[in-house]
């Protein structure tokens, strides 16, 4: 197949671009800054001769955003919001206008979109989506718009010759550098890898072979269509979640860290503490229905696996 991922130089289209081109497809990536081969420029905004990529590919998955891993000032905020938006209307403008549409659009998502809870889980059928909860700061609701703006965007596309799936994404796990599980890894090496703010919050999350596969899944699976949950189905409290990962690496303690601390942590890290303190209790409904089998399905399987190649620098 000829596959097109606009945004794709993040961690997540590292792992899907490095996936797909061992299998054998032909993949280009759009980006701002093209430096190897198979990426070709674009601005994530207007139209540009980027567009003849579209025109006879076979799958589209959009990845493009501003990335969250920043501080929520209300510069950055707008920032996630307009290019969310922007690229995937052009990207939808893109398939609307091209001869020989893909197949199949998935236009990635975020479990963010669902409430900040501790009860039941969010599945799509009966998840509860997110707003101004009670007890949460304000701006939290504005990263729930941001979702729901970036799917609504997809939702409008007049492409009637290609099937959109919506990814809402939980925390992609792979032993890449720089990507959230080597964040948190360093900090249980470190010895902060304890309960933030009691731990009670749930941490939603997927490993990135069965990311990679549930792409393939959706891309083959023609009767699926809509929003769909990303996510392993063993989302976890974030202190039980933290000490699997310290069993995994061998590390005995982590020291808790409360609410405050965790802010002064993610402001030395210029980072947010919304991803730290949201209860993400995101389970993958769609994805079991349709028969999907998850590879990595519990966390403690999943962190021995990225810990061992965390340790040897195995990151295919």
């Amino acid at each position: 197949m000829k596959i097109v991922i606009p945004g794709g130089t993040g961690q997540v289209g590292t792992i899907l671009r490095r996936a797909l081109t061992a299998g054998g497809h032909d993949v280009v990536v759009l980006t701002r800054r093209p430096a190897r081969d198979g990426e070709v420029r674009w601005d994530g905004e207007t139209p540009g001769p980027w567009v003849a990529q579209i025109d006879g590919s076979d799958l589209v998955v959009n990845l493009a955003g501003r990335s969250v891993d920043c501080r929520y000032t209300p510069a950055n905020l707008r920032a996630m919001m307009e290019s969310r938006v922007r690229s995937t209307r052009v990207v939808g403008e893109a398939i609307a206008a091209a001869a020989r549409p893909p197949r199949v659009w998935l236009q990635m998502s975020t479990a963010t979109v669902y409430a900040h809870r501790f009860d039941a889980a969010n599945d799509e059928a009966t998840g509860v989506l997110g707003g101004a909860e009670p007890g949460v700061p304000g701006y939290w609701a504005y990263s729930v718009e941001i979702a729901k703006a970036w799917e609504r965007e997809q939702e409008r596309a007049a492409t009637p010759r290609t099937r959109k799936v919506g990814l809402r994404t939980a925390m992609v796990m792979s032993p890449d550098r720089g990507g959230v599980f080597d964040v948190l890894l360093r900090l249980a090496r470190f010895g902060l890898g304890g309960p933030i703010a009691g731990g009670a919050q749930y941490v939603s999350w997927i490993h990135e072979r069965d990311f990679v596969r549930a792409v393939e899944f959706l891309a083959a699976r023609d009767d699926l269509a809509g929003p769909v949950n990303l996510a392993a189905p063993d989302p976890l409290p974030q202190r039980a979640f933290m000490r699997v990962l310290r069993q995994a690496r061998g590390i005995p303690v982590g020291l808790p860290a409360t609410r405050w601390m965790a802010e002064l942590g993610a402001f030395a890290l210029r980072s947010d503490t919304e991803l730290l303190l949201k209860s993400r209790r995101v389970v993958p409904g769609r994805l079991l229905d349709a028969g999907f089998a998850f590879g990595f399905g519990q966390w403690p399987q999943a962190a021995h696996d990225l810990v061992r190649r965390a340790r040897t620098g195995d990151g295919s």
